[in-house]
């Protein structure tokens, strides 16, 4: 006697049970593992009806205008639909937590990224007509509604703000400058990431040098400002490590040369009795060319063959434990003893 294995198909859920999920917004193929097919969400959709299409196969299930979490989770689920295959309906990754999707291969850039790591000069996202996201470049979607699309051969490593995939600062400033032509807006966005401590100069400008904007004149005088408020920063965090830390008074930004010799560079700081040089290590790599570099290396080791160490500083170990620098700094004042006297050089103010 043949016994028949095949499970029942489940019946469909009542709509009712749909509408009280906690984020109320599901895709085309959610909605047909529920047993809502194609007709019965048009239905839904109707003029006047209780649920909305946000974007492509994703669907709101309530009236009214989206909320902005809503809006940044449309996108994300328009973004991390699987392809058609025979004739199956686009898939999205399984949820992990009710009410989180877990999003494959789709990371929110641009001003909206900015604006969740709370930066003061990005527009709010009720104010936001599109928001960006990034997805590989191999993906075919097309960008539409308020949902922009920005391919990509490598997706960077998102970090989590609210639930959402978000770009790290760095590459969400490349991406918001890429769309802006006000010089100003550049600016101020550029100065926040490094005056509230987001990010490192550096780390911007090699974003902005990979997406190949650096050629373009307003950026490249953001970019100066950037450099000039990094280096701000990066000076006052170095006074605060002397004086909180009880270090000897060095003397402040001053050039040293050779009596009746070459100039041997500037440092910011200078304890002639010891012979120690200290140097903030604020260049952007990607805007030196190799004869910049190669001259602060020459500048380091002919000051060293003199006798002059130097300790250089970059501004994050300042910002991250000004007592570790200070240990450093401490570390070579007190080996000076130990050491060959150093050549005689000529202090002037820089």
């Amino acid at each position: 006697m043949n016994h028949d294995t095949t499970p029942a198909p489940l019946s469909p859920r009542p709509l009712r049970h749909l509408t009280e999920n906690q984020r109320q917004l599901m895709t085309s193929a959610q909605l047909k593992a529920h047993g809502v097919g194609a007709a019965a969400v048009q239905e839904q959709c109707r003029a006047g009806g209780p649920w909305q299409q946000l974007l492509p196969g994703v669907y709101l299930l309530h009236p009214g205008r989206p909320t902005s979490e809503e809006r940044l989770h449309a996108v994300l689920l328009y973004a991390s639909r699987a392809p058609e295959r025979r004739g199956r309906p686009d898939g999205v990754p399984a949820q992990h937590t009710p009410g989180r999707p877990a999003y494959a291969e789709a990371v929110v850039s641009g001003l909206a990224a900015l604006a969740l790591h709370g930066f003061s000069a990005a527009p709010p996202l009720t104010s936001l007509d599109h928001i960006d996201v990034l997805v590989p470049r191999t993906r075919r979607l097309r960008s539409t509604g308020f949902a922009r699309l920005i391919r990509t051969n490598a997706l960077p490593t998102p970090v989590q703000r609210t639930g959402v995939p978000v770009a790290p600062v760095p590459r969400a400033l490349a991406d918001t400058v890429a769309q802006l032509s006000d010089a100003g807006a550049v600016r101020r966005l550029l100065t926040e990431a490094v005056r509230s401590g987001h990010c490192e100069p550096a780390a911007v400008v090699r974003e902005l040098s990979q997406a190949r904007l650096l050629a373009r004149p307003h950026v490249v005088d953001a970019v100066d400002s950037l450099l000039a408020e990094g280096r701000s920063i990066a000076e006052d965090q170095l006074y605060a490590m002397v004086r909180e830390h009880a270090l000897p008074d060095p003397l402040w930004n001053v050039d040293l040369r050779l009596p009746g010799g070459p100039h041997l560079g500037g440092v910011d700081a200078f304890w002639p009795d010891h012979a120690v040089a200290v140097e903030l290590d604020v260049r952007a790599p990607r805007l030196d060319g190799e004869a910049t570099q190669g001259g602060r290396l020459r500048k380091r080791e002919h000051l060293e063959r003199l006798g002059i160490t130097v300790v250089h500083i970059a501004p994050k170990k300042l910002r991250e434990s000004l007592e570790r620098q200070a240990a450093v700094v401490r570390t070579a004042l007190m080996a000076s003893g130990d050491r060959d006297p150093a050549a005689y050089v000529v202090v002037l103010p820089r």
